[in-house]
């Protein structure tokens, strides 16, 4: 798990480093970490740096300074530089200075005779210094004619100018960069909205900041590894978690089929179902015990409910059934919007249960109106609003998931890809919040796990090529292994004392 720090707290961290280190050590050393990376693109590349191309676009500003003398590291390594100065009457004049000083040269853009747009065609690397953390809004001015005529791979100074440094939106012209290098410390657009896309990988230079504790922090396989609730010696189908899918309906059965899927696959120890589309969910899954009402379901350990429920009133009274169960409730699709359309389902829930909401963007707004919680570009701050007015844990879905609880504690999961962005994907990843519910998981912890083995396992089934949310369902178990095993767990095996393995790669104890 890493921390995101917010660009305030990295700036108040910055400020006090700066006024104990001589002056300019700061910029020079964050400048040497860029060319640092800059060279291993080259070579990356075109297979060596002497001689090759380097365009910065440079802008004012402390940005602008880092790009500066990062191209003046890269003409000791006998790269040839070119700065075009967007403001070249407040570049930064210590680095503005020094890559002269190496011999690299300066082009005013825009500027007579100078064909701007050809240098940076025909660069082999791109350094994108345009625009530091204090910039919001869109590119601007010469800008966009320099970043639409790249041809070649972009590394940007810190963020990617034209995605907004605090939540990652993009408005108009941007950077899309292939590696984004940051100092100190990640911020909110490396993991926030656009800006995973636009910043490529994204490398730290450590500058030694004394930082306080993160803003949002982002799973990683290890931590997800970690919680998933595996089976001991002593546990049986009852004590791993029992959920309870009440979804689908005889328009939408495909939804109860996929969720109840997805819990199953999660390794939740027993799945029940009621509902409507029971008689589909055993062709498909023998192994859930499917009923027709949440009344007459069994003991659950966990409730999700929601997807492909409908919004009358039938989908009303299976709502407040569950509610009445007083068991942690995943409420998703129409069961989020059920709540908006019915405020006085609130008043059947157990304040002592845990309700984790999972809604898109078009259902945070339907929940949000009545209750005056706007989804606006600042999603972690809409995500924690709506989590406090509700008590719950809300799971802002979208390229970057956001999961706030009540008490202010954020997660991220920035997706890698885009496939998941299909029809039954939010009815996975709602089987998994409540397999996890079920297994006695933190909340907010249990919806970020699933959101994390949603992604991967998305990513598995895909491989580089469109999938259905049926895909997803088999590549759950690859997800969570993936993820046992970064956090040096093995499956238990349960031999007699003295048996040896069956075979030279099955896994041992220890």
């Amino acid at each position: 798990m890493y921390g995101v720090w917010t660009v305030e707290q990295i700036r108040t961290a910055e400020d006090r480093l700066l006024a104990v280190t001589p002056d300019g050590a700061l910029i020079r050393r964050a400048a040497f970490g860029v060319a640092t990376h800059a060279l291993a693109l080259l070579r990356e590349r075109t297979g060596g740096v002497a001689g090759r191309r380097v365009v910065l676009l440079v802008g004012s500003g402390n940005n602008g300074g880092d790009a500066l003398w990062a191209g003046y590291y890269l003409r000791k390594r006998s790269v040839a530089v070119t700065a075009l100065l967007l403001r070249a009457d407040r570049a930064h004049p210590e680095g503005l200075a020094a890559l002269r000083r190496a011999g690299g040269r300066t082009v005013e853009v825009p500027a007579e005779g100078a064909d701007a747009e050809a240098l940076v065609s025909g660069a082999d690397l791109v350094v994108d210094g345009i625009v530091g953390l204090s910039a919001h809004g869109s590119l601007r001015g010469a800008a966009p004619a320099l970043v639409a005529a790249v041809r070649a791979p972009v590394l940007a100074v810190d963020l990617p100018s034209g995605v907004d440094p605090d939540t990652g939106a993009v408005e108009g012209d941007a950077v899309r960069a292939s590696v984004t290098v940051t100092f100190g410390g990640r911020k909110p657009v490396h993991v926030l909205g656009r800006g995973p896309a636009r910043c490529g990988e994204v490398r730290l230079v450590d500058l030694g900041l004394d930082l306080p504790e993160p803003e949002l922090r982002v799973l990683e396989a290890a931590d997800v590894g970690r919680r998933w609730r595996m089976p001991g010696p002593d546990d049986d189908k009852y004590t791993q978690g029992v959920t309870g899918i009440a979804a689908g309906s005889s328009t939408y059965p495909g939804a109860a089929v996929l969720a109840c899927g997805s819990a199953v696959r999660a390794t939740s120890g027993m799945v029940r179902y009621a509902g409507w589309a029971a008689d589909e969910v055993r062709s498909r899954w023998p192994e859930v015990v499917a009923t027709g009402s949440v009344e007459d379901a069994g003991r659950v350990q966990a409730w999700v409910v929601g997807p492909g429920l409908g919004t009358g009133q039938a989908g009303r009274d299976v709502l407040a059934a569950v509610f009445d169960d007083g068991v942690p409730t995943c409420v998703d699709a129409d069961g989020i919007s059920l709540l908006a359309k019915y405020p006085e389902l609130w008043d059947r829930r157990d304040p002592d249960a845990a309700v984790v909401l999972t809604p898109h963007d078009r259902e945070f707004a339907r929940l949000g109106e009545p209750l005056g919680v706007e989804l606006g570009p600042d999603r972690v701050a809409a995500a924690r609003a709506l989590a406090a007015r509700t008590n719950s844990v809300v799971l802002l879905k979208g390229n970057a998931t956001v999961v706030a609880d009540q008490d202010g504690r954020v997660l991220v999961n920035p997706a890698r890809s885009s496939w998941l962005a299909t029809a039954g994907s939010g009815d996975v990843l709602t089987g998994l919040v409540g397999s996890l519910l079920a297994a006695g998981e933190d909340p907010l912890f249990a919806a970020a796990c699933a959101s994390w083995v949603h992604v991967r396992a998305g990513e598995l089934a895909a491989d580089g090529a469109p999938i259905s949310a049926a895909d997803v369902l088999g590549t759950i178990p690859a997800a969570v292994r993936e993820a046992v095993l970064a956090a040096g767990r093995r499956p238990p095996l349960h031999r007699p004392e003295g048996a040896t393995a069956l075979c030279d790669d099955e896994p041992r104890h220890g």
